[in-house]
């Protein structure tokens, strides 16, 4: 099915990406859906859709290499582990990071577990060095109100097997961290700070830089969970300045089953495992064994080498296209949404009003019409979006809805979609009747 991307009246800019183009590369959004509509899929911030691209380097690797990385003399084994190795690099450029710091996990839930264990891991570590950054009472967890169920349950869970106390930042009523109380909250007592970039919910973009200065000045680690930047905006590590950051593939064009947990070196050279079996180790002997140095420490078993292999063609497609474009593109997405929800009288956005500070992700409720109903409704036109509370439950409670309907842009996004949502959402509202 070919589809004509026009810039419709009232638009304040041209989009940065060629819609149309980036379209013809995802198979997926060729076909129709509930009785012949075209899918309008506004729901990448759960996942993203793949290109042909990546599906063909998943295919290539089983086709034509098959084998186990770091295991094996044969050429497969060989070859295999040329292109674990590569993609490695690969990504590693991609967030400015020198590849023995790239630690390939199955998400960034995984790699957010990995090192709420390790620190929990580190009490008991019979080297010296691996019980630097151990977690035990009296020392304190610091997180946020917004952040997404993969990046406050392990904290919680860290602080209930280790006895440490979880204390968190608030929101304000327009979906910004509160940040007046940074200083008595990020204390001496903070072992980490684990904050998102970007809100899963809200689209919030945090501000990052007095946060880990803060956390820095007590001696705290800084975590950044980063599944919902990464794929949409330029990321430098060194840039950065925190001590981890997490993403998954699934959301970024890559395969699901693959994720990345990037560290500094030094803090990632004095962690204890979280999984131990083969691949891991340095030497084992019945009596006792030592590890590997990382990132292999941190990857016991045999890997995702296919998932992680096409997260590199992922990450190589988005470079192609340009990382300050894809910013861009939904940067304008993002402002024209906001706009078009913004004349439909009963539309509440949960979250940021403009564009300041804000990524592509757009929760919003409908007066009288349950979040669920509202999308079921787009649902039967072909519009397909999220609704609940997004794993992000204390962000409903804290502005006392039940849950939300979200849209989430990406790179083949366009107008035309954003003005199938405001279409459907008057479609709801024409079909429930007045309250």
């Amino acid at each position: 099915m070919t589809v004509t991307v026009s810039r419709p009246e009232g638009a304040q800019q041209a989009l940065p990406l060629d819609v149309e183009a980036i379209r013809a590369d995802f198979p997926i959004l060729s076909r129709t859906v509930r009785d012949g509509k075209r899918l309008v899929y506004l729901d990448s911030g759960a996942t993203s859709q793949k290109p042909r691209q990546v599906l063909d380097a998943e295919r290539w690797f089983y086709e034509n290499i098959n084998a186990a990385p770091h295991r094996g003399a044969h050429q497969l084994a060989e070859e295999a582990t040329g292109a674990y190795e590569a993609a490695r690099a690969t990504i590693g450029a991609f967030i400015g990071a020198p590849e023995r710091e790239i630690v390939f996990t199955r998400n960034s839930t995984e790699a957010i577990n990995l090192v709420a264990y390790a620190l929990s891991n580190a009490v008991t570590a019979k080297e010296s060095e691996l019980r630097t950054y151990a977690v035990g009472q009296g020392d304190e967890i610091v997180v946020t109100e917004m952040e997404h169920h993969a990046n406050l349950l392990p904290w919680q869970q860290l602080c209930e097997r280790t006895g440490a106390t979880l204390r968190w930042l608030g929101l304000t009523d327009d979906g910004r961290l509160d940040l007046a109380d940074l200083t008595t909250v990020v204390n001496e007592r903070t072992k980490l700070v684990a904050v998102t970039q970007q809100s899963n919910i809200l689209g919030t973009i945090n501000p990052l830089g007095e946060i880990i200065a803060r956390a820095h000045e007590v001696g705290a680690l800084v975590l950044v969970d980063g599944a919902q930047s990464v794929p949409h905006s330029p990321i430098d590590v060194a840039e950065l300045g925190a001590d981890f950051l997490v993403f998954s593939g699934h959301k970024m064009l890559g395969p699901t089953g693959v994720g990345v947990l990037w560290g500094r070196y030094d803090v990632l050279d004095k962690l204890p495992p979280f999984l131990t079996g083969g691949s891991m180790i340095e030497v084992v002997r019945m009596e006792g064994s030592t590890f590997a140095a990382p990132p292999q420490r941190f990857e016991a078993g045999v890997p995702m080498t296919a998932q992680v292999i096409g997260l590199a063609a992922a990450v190589e497609y988005l470079q192609a296209l340009g990382m300050d474009k894809v910013e861009a593109h939904e940067h304008a997405l993002t402002g024209y949404a906001l706009d078009k929800l913004a004349e439909i009288p009963g539309v509440t956005v949960i979250g940021p009003p403009d564009t300041v500070a804000r990524g592509g992700a757009i929760s919003f409720t409908v007066d009288g019409i349950h979040p669920h109903d509202v999308g079921q409704v787009l649902d039967d036109l072909g519009i397909a979006v999220r609704v609940g509370h997004h794993c992000a439950w204390p962000v409903v409670r804290r502005y006392g809805v039940p849950a939300t309907t979200r849209a989430t842009f990406y790179v083949h996004s366009g107008y035309d979609d954003i003005d199938a949502l405001a279409d459907g959402i008057r479609a709801a509202q024409k079909f429930f009747g007045p309250v």
